[in-house]
């Protein structure tokens, strides 16, 4: 294999480059090394996993222990683990990377087709000053966006400011971001037509277009998602400082982000609002095609829904989350065991709930949670099974109680892969 790879490595033309892209490329710009890295490591993580899982794989010097075997098996995935999640946030930087010429691409191609619409709709009445400044508006707000691309290119072009502290798009700040992009594209239209415009009438009409008496509702929606946008980070920081809300980093943003919450599952406070707030910018949209002289004049009743909106959004993100908690410590019991008193070399089960954080399933997560017994840190074993893990989950741990434990009444605490420690629970451990 290694002189098969040497062979095509020292080869020219469009083979060589292939190879060159294979898993160990360090090219900055480049990510189809960092791709095709993680996607083995990934892999091969999962494949050794399901070994383990099977009895397959244990050196014979642990085989006859089942504690050693499980803690040798927890040490060899979390190191596996630990690769992986390096060849991810590798594939993530360079994605990140990239993401800056995409979104450049996307905004001209929306130029493009805004071109393509006004010509064809001129067709017949005529190619209009009206027109000439919407086309003059979107070259200025592309460029803009292209400018921003380009300064912010290593952290997502010109979606960096969307972009939160976890790597994930933020649906409050997307949603303000694209109502500020539409209320500056519409002055700006308002402002083209302005320098366009040849008789002192018809400049006063537009003049009187940007009265807050036609636009009240545009700009009081505009001014309710941006302070949402703010007053949500200033909650969700205050909230993980407080531990009353678990967040993990992603890899890299994703456009599901503005939808689900950080495990991926599909929240109804984030996607009401984002059809919601989507609905009333196609409203406006359409109004301000129709009349490009003034302000859309969002009715109030679609305004007061947005608002609606917005404070369902708020109250969700003040109700999610939460303290892990422990309920219960057992003596975890096998099969044909005695009942008996929590002993040194024991196996203790510890019964809660909200131990694994949303976002933090993975294997590299899971192996950083530790379990406080005592003065003791015990890192919680990764029990593999096939298509996961059976220890650690969300609301069971189990973790041996060490040698080093002294005998006597002592308190367990769990430290999430988040940093988050739930409460103490005292337990009493006997010779």
């Amino acid at each position: 294999m290694a002189v098969q790879e040497a062979r095509h490595t020292g080869g020219s033309g469009a083979g060589a480059r292939e190879t060159a892209h294979a898993g160990g490329c360090t090219c900055g710009d480049c990510p189809h090394g960092a791709r095709e890295g993680h996607r083995r490591a990934v892999a091969a993580f999962l494949s050794r996993r399901d070994a383990f899982a099977a009895g397959e794989g244990l050196p014979a010097a642990v085989a006859h222990s089942a504690s050693a075997s499980r803690q040798w098996v927890s040490e060899e995935l979390a190191q596996s683990a630990r690769a992986v999640a390096e060849r991810g946030r590798a594939e993530g930087e360079a994605w990140l990377a990239g993401l800056g010429r995409r979104t450049a691409f996307a905004v001209w191609a929306a130029v493009v087709l805004l071109l393509l619409a006004q010509a064809l709709t001129a067709v017949g009445g005529g190619w209009t000053a009206a027109r000439t400044a919407g086309l003059a508006a979107a070259l200025v707000v592309a460029g803009a966006l292209t400018a921003a691309s380009w300064f912010h290119r290593a952290r997502g072009g010109a979606l960096a400011p969307v972009i939160g502290e976890d790597n994930r798009l933020s649906t409050s700040r997307a949603v303000a971001a694209a109502w500020v992009l539409f209320v500056a594209y519409a002055v700006l239209v308002l402002a083209g037509q302005l320098a366009l415009a040849s008789g002192p009438d018809r400049r006063d009409d537009l003049v009187s277009g940007l009265g807050l008496a036609r636009g009240a509702g545009a700009v009081t929606v505009l001014a309710v998602v941006c302070g949402i946008a703010v007053l949500v980070r200033r909650v969700v920081g205050l909230r993980v400082l407080a531990q009353r809300l678990q967040k993990v980093r992603a890899d890299r943003p994703r456009a599901g982000d503005l939808l689900t919450d950080d495990a991926g599952r599909g929240t109804f406070a984030d996607i009401q609002y984002v059809v919601i707030s989507a609905v009333a910018l196609v409203f406006a949209a359409v109004r301000l095609a129709r009349r490009p002289d003034q302000l859309p004049d969002l009715p109030w009743g679609l305004a007061v829904v947005v608002l609606v909106s917005a404070a369902t959004y708020v109250a969700g993100k003040y109700a999610e989350g939460g303290r892990p908690v422990i309920l219960s410590v057992v003596r975890a019991r096998e099969a044909g065991d005695l009942d008996a008193p929590i002993r040194t070399g024991d196996d203790i089960e510890i019964r809660g709930a909200g131990f694994v954080p949303p976002g933090a399933q993975r294997a590299d997560r899971l192996s950083r949670m530790v379990v406080r017994i005592g003065a003791v840190n015990v890192h919680v074993p990764l029990v593999p099974v096939t298509g996961g893990f059976s220890n650690p989950t969300d609301d069971v741990l189990t973790v041996p109680v060490p040698a080093d434990v002294e005998p006597g009444r002592v308190d367990v605490q769990v430290v999430t892969s988040a940093g988050v420690e739930t409460n103490r629970y005292a337990i009493d451990v006997t010779d």
